[in-house]
């Protein structure tokens, strides 16, 4: 059984939509009631009933422009010109593989994919993370437990293709989910930090390799 560790990653959480990965936080004692219903008041509530542990600490309450926004619209549609510079500025963030090679080892990647390691309070500084990647998706016919709350990635290259328009869009994804969806419930592996760049390559060779069971 695959760990859903990082299906929270880059979700917003609660009324203040708090950043809270894979468990990472151990609730504290003598906790008291929300008194008030302002944003301020929840993050007051939250820093006040939770405490950091291990690599997990309490920045991760701390939301970006981004995660604010996400939330605010949580409930209702976001105006399209609010989504459209959100995606605009995380787009504008995508960091090319320094060398200009975008896929790796597929076999590599799959390895990726299928750890749920990672980011929490448990681990330590050093612990490599998973990408998890099919606690939401399915990419293989081998593997038969996988998620469904993103779309099949199988025969994801045979589909598409590796165009140079291909290649980039799907690194541009996978770096940061957000530069063609605001509020995409997929982490933001590159941007976040999750992965390296190294492991994004492998995942991208696992997606559109044509040797990749992703794509026989």
């Amino acid at each position: 059984m695959k760990s859903f560790a990082l299906r929270a990653t880059g979700v917003a959480l609660g009324a203040a939509g708090a950043l809270v990965v894979g468990a990472a936080f151990a609730q504290g004692e003598g906790a008291k009631p929300v008194t008030g219903t302002s944003d301020a008041a929840v993050v007051q509530e939250l820093r006040d009933s939770f405490r950091g542990s291990g690599i997990a600490q309490l920045d991760r309450i701390d939301q970006s422009e981004l995660q604010k926004l996400c939330t605010q619209y949580a409930t209702k549609p976001m105006p399209a010109k609010i989504a459209e510079r959100l995606q605009k500025a995380e787009l504008a963030n995508v960091k090319a593989p320094a060398d200009g090679k975008y896929l790796g080892d597929w076999k590599e990647g799959e390895k990726v994919a299928q750890n749920g390691r990672g980011m929490q309070f448990t681990d330590k500084a050093d612990t490599v993370n998973g990408g998890n990647c099919y606690a939401c998706h399915q990419l293989t016919k081998s593997e038969i437990s996988f998620g469904n709350i993103g779309p099949s990635l199988y025969n994801y290259g045979k589909l598409r293709g590796d165009s140079p328009e291909v290649v980039k869009y799907t690194w541009a994804k996978v770096y940061d989910s957000h530069s063609y969806m605001a509020c995409s419930n997929m982490p933001r592996f590159g941007a976040a930090g999750i992965l390296t760049e190294q492991q994004l390559k492998d995942v991208m060779a696992l997606l559109l390799d044509p040797a990749s069971p992703v794509n026989p």
